[in-house]
């Protein structure tokens, strides 16, 4: 519960704060889950951050953003999904868009769900449940998480010509975001479970995301989109 209010604390104050408030407020949030976790017994291996798997993360990390470039590189490439990366949320100048890739993104979002979620969700109830049902918690919150974010997906070319305009077609695209970002989340547990770190998922988690955004504002600043 402590979690789940903490989130939605951090949900209310980027919307009614200042711009830039969750780049202070949510690193902020994620020590202070993590020393709350550890004041409640969790150990630093059931968090994801023991120093014998920084190691191991890091690798998986490395190998997450590799692949993840890789596949985004030949989606930009390929005309029938290019406008994938049409986002006009993301046509940024250079400076912006690596401050977004790099300092934003990781801060304002990546730090604080990946601590959250992957790392004192999954670390608690992994102890007291077992580890399957802490992934299946951990990826369905993490997709309802998303219900907000989505709403501001019409701004995707793509997500925008499959979709169409409506109500019908807003409430069928957030059902599809929960969905997929649920599956992403599975997805994350499971190189959390499998790599032993904390690190490892981050790694993927800032690959789609921050990687995405600095492609997309490449593409829009060559005018190739």
């Amino acid at each position: 519960m402590v979690i789940l209010g903490s989130l939605a604390a951090v949900t209310v104050l980027n919307r009614i704060g200042p711009g830039g408030t969750g780049v202070v407020v949510e690193p902020l949030v994620a020590v202070a889950l993590i020393v709350l976790a550890r004041w409640h017994g969790l150990t630093w291996h059931d968090l994801g951050l023991s120093r014998r798997t920084w190691g191991k993360g890091l690798k998986w990390a490395s190998l997450a953003i590799a692949a993840v470039a890789a596949v985004y590189l030949i989606g930009a490439l390929l005309p029938l999904t290019r406008d994938a990366f049409v986002d006009s949320r993301y046509q940024l100048g250079t400076g912006t868009a690596l401050l977004t890739g790099f300092v934003l993104i990781p801060l304002g979002t990546i730090a604080l769900e990946e601590v959250a979620f992957r790392g004192v969700l999954m670390g608690v109830l992994g102890k007291r449940k077992g580890v399957t049902l802490a992934i299946s918690v951990s990826s369905v919150l993490f997709g309802l998480w998303h219900v907000l974010p989505s709403l501001a997906m019409g701004a995707n070319k793509l997500v925008a010509s499959i979709v169409g305009p409506g109500l019908l077609a807003r409430v069928i695209m957030v059902a599809a975001v929960v969905a997929f970002t649920g599956a992403a989340g599975w997805l994350l547990c499971e190189v959390r479970r499998r790599s032993g770190s904390l690190l490892a998922p981050m790694g993927l988690h800032w690959a789609t995301n921050g990687l995405g955004v600095l492609l997309t504002s490449a593409l829009w600043s060559l005018r190739v989109v």
